[in-house]
């Protein structure tokens, strides 16, 4: 795997913590939706979901998720 991807201009690091638990990720900025529930950024949420896309043409099973503070993971399978 590449160690960084550059997507719509944001950089997504590599994480490998064992087979069960690779990941890309990137920290943005923390947004909040109706409820004051933290949100992605969205040009870095729309850069996710592009390199969830990349990823599954490539052969990979992968899946954008979001948690708080800001940070997006593109988790492998």
């Amino acid at each position: 795997m590449e160690s960084y991807r550059r997507v719509k201009g944001y950089e997504f690091e590599f994480v490998e913590q064992g087979l069960d638990d690779r990941f890309y990720q990137c920290r943005g900025d923390v947004y909040y939706d109706d409820e004051h529930d933290e949100i992605p950024e969205p040009g870095l949420w729309e850069a996710a979901l592009e390199l969830e896309q990349q990823l599954k043409d490539e052969g990979f099973s992968a899946e954008a998720e979001h948690s708080e503070k800001g940070w997006v993971e593109v988790v492998l399978f």
